[in-house]
């Protein structure tokens, strides 16, 4: 006896050439509405707090998405925030205060 005939033929039971239902590709479903949903999501660090941005917090994360998506550069340089800063019209024009949790007695040198 054959090793094909005491088992019965292996290449009848190919489970490639079986007509069986392929599970529902879930990514796809729906997705135009969820990406219509994610908008204002792709604009917010998921590291911070979900809250209610201000018109000028929300054109300073656009126009840095802007950057790092023209320039490929997922992670760009505090130089080139700063970049994308004066860029939005931003420029030193008061003397230094305390930073925003942080009231210290050395304040950043005007340089």
């Amino acid at each position: 006896m054959s090793h094909a005939e005491g088992r019965g033929d292996p290449r009848a039971n190919d489970r490639r050439k079986r007509n069986l239902p392929v599970a529902i590709e879930r990514r796809k479903v729906n997705s135009a509405a969820k990406r219509r949903s994610s908008e204002r999501r792709r604009q917010i660090d998921p590291t911070t707090c979900e809250r209610d941005y201000t018109d000028e917090e929300i054109a300073f994360m656009k126009a840095m998405d802007q950057y790092k998506r023209d320039n490929r550069r997922p992670f760009p340089t505090w130089s080139e925030v700063l970049e994308v800063l004066r860029a939005l019209g931003y420029r030193l024009v008061a003397e230094p205060t305390c930073l925003p949790g942080l009231c210290s007695k050395t304040l950043p040198h005007k340089g």
